[in-house]
């Protein structure tokens, strides 16, 4: 099943504290302007809290072919896992305080402000 939409998008910080509404998205075609698959880079400034539904409704129906439904969207969130593997790659006591550290992070989901409802998080894991 493909979607009507589907979205490619990546969130980036500028080393700026906000970015306004008109600079916030851009969107690229990807070479074929009429399979409804659209790659979409939104920035937010570092004093910003990303909102990614907010993102969406700004992009102008005409560069998507036709307006998103970001109320029912569906949204895929990546998240890696580390785990401590047998190699050599540093220090035992190293490895287990970079694996935790890595915990502290944010819920992907709510950082960039997705309902969870209508969120996936696909994840994979690293061994260090």
């Amino acid at each position: 099943m493909l979607h009507e939409h589907v979205i490619v998008m990546s969130v980036d910080t500028p080393p700026v504290p906000r970015v306004p509404d008109s600079d916030r998205v851009t969107v690229d075609h990807l070479d074929d302007s009429d399979d409804g698959i659209f790659y979409l880079s939104a920035r937010f400034g570092y004093m910003e809290r990303p909102d990614v539904p907010h993102a969406l409704r700004l992009v102008d129906p005409g560069q998507t072919e036709g307006p998103i439904d970001v109320d029912h969207a569906s949204y895929f969130v990546s998240n890696v896992d580390l785990v401590a593997g047998s190699e050599p790659t540093m220090a035992p006591w190293r490895k287990r305080l970079f694996i935790a550290t890595s915990y502290i992070g944010a819920d992907p989901a709510a950082h960039f402000g997705l309902p969870l409802d209508q969120t996936v998080i696909i994840g994979a894991r690293i061994e260090i």
